[in-house]
């Protein structure tokens, strides 16, 4: 994958039909500065307003991607995206005359030349990933449908689909390396079944549609009538139901074409996450509303993801307070002291360390047979960490006792077990004001998030 942020070197224009409007449109896209993002800008309405590609802004997944913002909407958008993201380019404004994004050959192919064709640029600016550190899945029981994501330094993609067509049975489709995208995913083509088309034609929709841009697979026998209609919705003198499996025996580009093109379909819906996914994605019977809901899920998760700062532990560097000088600082002791070294002081905030090994009380009943440090001794080792960063505000903290005095939003999100390393992270939220401070903690196994809460405290001078 690339490290740094890319852009094309020229604009690229693209002109044709809508798949579904049969609007003619054009498109030009342009190069775009670092961290711009992929942004759609509609020029055919005043004002020209700007359409961001994230996936809050999806308002329709029947048989496409459609975004809107405010009074401005984009429809089709995911084979131009699959195109950007399968080429990892990062920043962009797509500019466009009409409502949707033109079909061309139904492929993403179209768009991965001309880009080439212009070159990409390399912006010398570290790419902001989002990275899978958990399982994450997201299932519709009742159709059949699951999306997973699995941690990965890297980014794969696996695709199964199942129709009830000869043709389409367990068909599956991988990509191994981003960098094969344009290869092997970019010209699979869209495709349909001959059952759906006078439905999807009723319902207002495939009007820019033809066998030059998509593939009809033939599911069903049809009258001499039926084929009649059909020609006259592809604007063709005829129809013939050929041996091949697919409508006027148009050949397949590979055999698994369907599943490649769910799978490029995949990375254009996936891009709407908005950022570039480290990760192994594993979908099952995927389409637009699987793929806009899980990528609504994975945003979820990365927003999360950004507003907590996880915090880095080398046992190599020297600690900032060792366990002695937290001993002559905080009033706890064994078997209450659950601090053990200090990593980072600083005015507003602060990181400590638990080492939890199986010697500790706790697990003697907590619980004998499974050891799982209590909930509440996090949070308590966490208020310790916490009480470290308000006593040293003051020049003589041997002297001061902190006090607990309220918490909130309170959330524990993994076990802690022996052999665990927890690193506890606070930052004020608040100046200290007549002794009272108010401080988000946070504690970690690693870059996984254990448990976290908001806390007020208070800092008194002990009397003799």
């Amino acid at each position: 994958m690339q490290t740094k942020q890319h852009t094309i070197q020229a604009p690229v224009t693209f002109s044709g039909v809508g798949i579904h409007s049969d609007c003619t449109a054009t498109v030009t896209c342009l190069p775009a500065g670092p961290d711009h993002g992929i942004k759609f800008q509609r020029t055919d309405i005043e004002g020209q307003p700007i359409v961001e590609a994230i996936v809050d802004h999806v308002v329709d997944v029947t048989r496409s991607t459609t975004l809107r913002h405010n009074n401005a909407y984009v429809d089709t958008v995911e084979h131009l995206l699959a195109a950007i993201g399968g080429l990892e380019i990062d920043n962009m404004l797509i500019q466009l005359d009409g409502p949707e994004v033109p079909i061309l050959d139904g492929s993403s192919m179209p768009f991965v030349k001309a880009f080439q064709e212009v070159e990409l640029t390399n912006q010398g600016v570290p790419r902001r990933f989002f990275q899978i550190n958990e399982s994450v899945v997201y299932a519709n029981e009742s159709q059949g449908i699951e999306l997973s994501a699995f941690p990965l330094d890297d980014y794969k993609i696996s695709v199964m689909i199942d129709y009830e067509v000869d043709k389409l049975h367990n068909q599956h489709a991988f990509l191994g390396k981003i960098s094969d995208f344009a290869k092997e995913i970019a010209p699979s083509r869209t495709f349909a079944f001959l059952s759906e088309i006078q439905s999807l034609y009723e319902h207002g929709l495939i009007r820019g549609g033809n066998l030059d841009n998509a593939l009809v697979i033939i599911d069903k026998e049809m009258s001499a009538s039926e084929l009649e209609n059909l020609a006259k919705i592809f604007n063709k003198k005829e129809i013939k139901l050929a041996e091949g499996g697919v409508l006027n025996n148009v050949k397949m580009y590979f055999p698994n074409e369907p599943a490649r093109h769910k799978l490029m379909d995949l990375v254009g819906d996936l891009l709407l996450v908005g950022r570039p996914i480290k990760g192994h994605i594993v979908a099952h019977k995927p389409g637009h509303a699987s793929n806009v809901a899980f990528a609504r899920k994975l945003r979820k998760m990365m927003l999360q993801q950004e507003n907590v700062t996880i915090p880095t532990y080398d046992p190599n560097i020297e600690p900032i307070l060792d366990i002695k000088k937290i001993t002559k600082m905080l009033p706890h002791r064994y078997p209450f002291q659950l601090v053990d070294k200090i990593i980072h002081l600083e005015q507003r905030t602060v990181t400590g360390i638990k080492n939890v090994t199986i010697n500790e009380p706790f697990f003697q009943g907590h619980f004998p047979n499974n050891p799982v440090m209590p909930g509440v001794l996090q949070i308590e080792a966490i208020v310790q960490t916490g009480g470290v960063l308000v006593l040293s505000s003051v020049p003589d903290p041997e002297n001061y006792s902190t006090y607990f005095l309220a918490i909130e939003n309170c959330r524990f999100r993994r076990m802690v077990l022996p052999g665990d390393t927890l690193i506890m992270h606070c930052e004020l939220l608040s100046e200290i004001k007549r002794g009272i401070v108010k401080m988000r903690g946070r504690a970690f196994v690693g870059n996984k998030l254990a448990c976290e809460a908001i806390m007020t405290a208070q800092i008194v001078k002990q009397t003799e």
